[in-house]
């Protein structure tokens, strides 16, 4: 009888420990960034009309709110959001959707009464990275700036990119406070064949962000594992920053 429960119970510890180091599942989902451009005078109607409109109806249709951001340069009229879908299927069913809901066609009439709001939308299809940590949507307790950032990697260096990130890049910036909220890479590709990586860092302030970035590159870790890394050239292209802050209503503040 002991030994049964000796063996039960180590059954029992064992089922426990590989649940709790599974990895969790691939993140499958299909991530659409989307900048709008204000008309002239129109920033501070796009901004409301998400707030007040948009957002619930794109739940509505089956979209994934992730987050809505402001460039902290003021000059810059845009609104940047990140939305998630399944699929690309289920992507277009849901557009298709909400486009033709008489309750937005009710709200695009309402809103631009007095002309169109959004000169011009770009949009940026992406996957999760498997460097990536899981995406999910939070509220800090206090203020904070996020930093977008998007990599162009040089030809042929996009892997090696990837693998500095995951083996050094991504836990320095952990060590330098910043925070990792995710890493995707983009499905069109650009002038070299390649994905673009884009990631989401947050920082308590844009101050702190910048302060943090420059501790890093001055760290001897990164010093080392940058040149290692670079002995037949630049793994980067071309590296973009933009500085935000999360608008009132975006799940991820």
């Amino acid at each position: 009888m002991r030994y049964h429960k000796t063996l039960l119970l180590t059954v029992t510890l064992l089922a426990g420990f590989f649940t709790a180091t599974a990895k969790p599942k691939p993140d499958t989902r299909l991530y659409e960034m989307r900048i709008y451009y204000a008309a002239p005078g129109k920033f501070d109607a796009i901004v409301d009309r998400f707030r007040q409109y948009t957002l619930k109806l794109f739940e509505k249709h089956g979209m994934e709110n992730i987050g809505y951001w402001l460039p902290t340069d003021t000059s810059r009229h845009e609104i940047i959001y990140i939305l998630a879908y399944p699929n690309r299927e289920a992507r277009d069913a849901s557009w298709k959707a909400f486009g033709s809901d008489p309750a937005w066609r009710e709200v695009v009439k309402k809103t631009e009464a007095n002309g169109k709001i959004v000169a011009k939308v770009d949009q940026i299809f992406m996957t999760a990275a498997d460097i990536s940590p899981e995406i999910k949507t939070q509220k800090a307790s206090g203020d904070r700036v996020f930093e977008l950032r998007t990599y162009s990697a040089a030809p042929g260096k996009l892997d090696d990119l990837l693998s500095r990130f995951r083996n050094h890049t991504i836990d320095l910036f952990k060590k330098h406070g910043m925070k990792n909220l995710g890493y995707w890479l983009t499905e069109k590709k650009d002038e070299t064949g390649q994905s673009k990586l884009v990631y989401i860092l947050a920082h308590p302030s844009e101050e702190a962000g910048k302060k943090a970035f420059d501790e890093f590159r001055k760290n001897p870790k990164w010093v080392k594992a940058k040149a290692e890394s670079e002995k037949n050239g630049s793994l980067t292209n071309k590296v973009e920053s933009v500085y935000m802050k999360a608008t009132d209503y975006s799940p991820i503040q």
